[in-house]
């Protein structure tokens, strides 16, 4: 089995996850906002004493890379990337919507994470047949995002399960998502000078 040290800080709480063969240790502060920079290095330490594991030791390191809190995002990706640097070893990126999707039991479902203000990350995944996704020729993906219009995340769900070619799915998947991300109105804005009905000179 792989070592590693595996670290999430995209949220309030922090998550370090490390392996040792069949040992394993969790350490999860649920409640550490703003403090992420000041704790991460001592849950870190905590996580491989525990398992008298080194850097050196491990085979690669992992970080959540988002969405969630953009500073918390950027000390945990700097954390894995100095422990990579100095040991040569690989590195992993894991995005928050994998980390729930993972638990997921449904064919069809959403992840959806809190972006505060009353707005959402959201992303849906696409099962075909027999549990078939289109990740392998998708970037490693289950999921196609378009942001040609808006950055607002908007979730809608599709039934692939007739789907047995991933090719197919993959095209049908971006072509729907396409015609949902097109603007529903379009605006005609004329510019005219205004000082033909004041009577008053503009510069």
């Amino acid at each position: 089995m792989s070592n590693f040290i595996a670290i999430d800080t995209s949220s309030r709480y922090l998550t370090v996850v490390a392996q040792k063969g069949k040992g394993f240790v969790l350490r999860h502060l649920p409640e550490c906002a703003m403090q992420h920079s000041v704790i991460l290095m001592d849950e870190i330490d905590k996580a491989l004493d525990e398992l008298s594991l080194t850097p050196a030791e491990c085979d690669f390191f992992a970080a959540v890379v988002g969405p969630g809190s953009f500073t918390g995002i950027r000390i945990g990706i700097a954390a894995v990337k100095g422990f990579a640097l100095a040991t040569g070893k690989k590195l992993l990126a894991i995005t928050s919507f994998d980390l729930l999707a993972y638990n997921a039991v449904d064919e069809k479902f959403c992840a959806v994470i809190d972006a505060g203000r009353g707005s959402y990350y959201a992303c849906g995944y696409a099962v075909g047949a027999d549990g078939m996704t289109f990740a392998g020729i998708n970037g490693g993906k289950p999921y196609v995002e378009d942001f040609t219009y808006s950055k607002e995340i908007r979730v809608s769900s599709l039934d692939c399960s007739a789907f047995t070619n991933p090719y197919q799915m993959l095209e049908f998947t971006r072509m729907r998502l396409a015609d949902y991300c097109k603007p529903t109105v379009s605006y005609v804005l004329n510019a005219m000078d205004l000082s033909v009905l004041t009577g008053y000179e503009h510069e």
